[in-house]
């Protein structure tokens, strides 16, 4: 199984077992078959039409569909019926959310391994000195005695890190910015955590887990902030990471694969088939795991990642999150 990324505007349906999109390019009309047992998750880039009979099937297949604007923004996910509901965990989740020092010691440890792989980063990249400064930030989460203390302490170190991306990259920075991003760097970096946070909703959606209760980030009721917890563990492995080798590689242009207007800079079509092909193939990509003494894919470290916070809830088990060795 595998996700499929959907860049043509067109027609999304069903028919019998299969998945059909229907598009038309160069005054032709053309069709893509796509077995349902392939699919593992859809992304959609372009403008397309879809049926209630279509979202049934998929969902029977608990499949999910990644919503994204003309731009590369993340819209919203179709997010099937939970298949693994569990009242237990559910009140498990609550109780651990409602507890401040459980959530203090889950959101504490969240970031300590964000920071941990940020450090990483920046060492490989040859600024230990950058690194060290992280650091201080890193050791300055065990007298944090609120979550928003521990997201400034994040914020900061963040902008640390983010001090020397242009000099990393070659290309202009300035710092981040979101809304809209105003150049190429601050595009690639909302484009990569909008396909990190749509991954780590389709691995949560396996689990018992409510996406809709978190420990760093508030629940809200737009968005699944659990996603965007665990996303901040693998932003500095999966998407930096990618981000720098792929300029470096000069895999990207500034001049070729983004469009610049009012509204910002974002990645041209061809700019997010670059990445989004990049990304995923680091997905399947293979480290060898210290506890389980076997070879993981990166899809799979995720994954592990939402059970052991399952069954930290659950068992009391100690939660750690991944920080990276290699």
């Amino acid at each position: 199984m595998r996700s499929y990324y959907i860049f043509k505007s067109g027609r999304l349906r069903r028919k019998e077992n299969t998945v059909f999109l229907e598009y038309e390019e160069d005054n032709k009309r053309n069709r893509k078959v796509i077995p349902i047992e392939d699919i593992d998750q859809i992304f959609v880039f372009g403008s397309v039409n879809l049926n209630t009979r279509f979202l049934e099937f998929v969902g029977r297949y608990e499949i999910p569909i990644h919503f994204f604007g003309y731009e590369g923004y993340y819209i919203g996910t179709y997010y099937p019926r939970e298949r693994a509901v569990s009242g237990y965990v559910l009140v498990r989740q609550v109780e651990y959310y409602k507890d401040i020092e459980k959530r203090l010691n889950i959101a504490r440890k969240i970031v300590e391994a964000a920071l941990h792989n940020i450090r990483r980063n920046l060492t490989k990249k040859g600024y230990e000195d950058i690194a060290e400064k992280v650091k201080e930030y890193e050791e300055n989460l065990r007298d944090a005695k609120s979550v928003i203390d521990i997201m400034s302490l994040e914020a900061h170190a963040r902008k640390t890190y983010y001090s020397v991306w242009e000099e990393i990259t070659g290309w202009p920075f300035g710092g981040r910015e979101m809304h809209p991003p105003s150049n190429h760097l601050n595009a690639l970096i909302s484009f990569g955590n909008a396909l990190m946070y749509s991954n780590v909703l389709k691995e949560i959606y396996r689990t018992p887990l409510s996406p809709a209760i978190s420990y760093l980030h508030e629940p809200s009721e737009k968005r699944f902030s659990l996603a965007l917890d665990i996303a901040e563990i693998f932003k500095p492995v999966l998407v930096d990471k990618l981000i720098f080798r792929l300029v470096d590689l000069k895999m990207l242009s500034m001049e070729k694969h983004f469009v610049s207007g009012s509204s910002g800079t974002f990645l041209n079509e061809n700019g997010r088939k670059i990445f989004v092909q990049a990304f995923d193939e680091n997905l399947v990509k293979t480290v060898l795991h210290r506890t389980l003494k076997r070879k993981v894919r990166y899809r799979e470290l995720i994954r592990l990642d939402i059970y052991k916070l399952l069954k930290h809830i659950v068992e009391g088990t100690n939660y750690k999150p991944l920080k990276v060795w290699w």
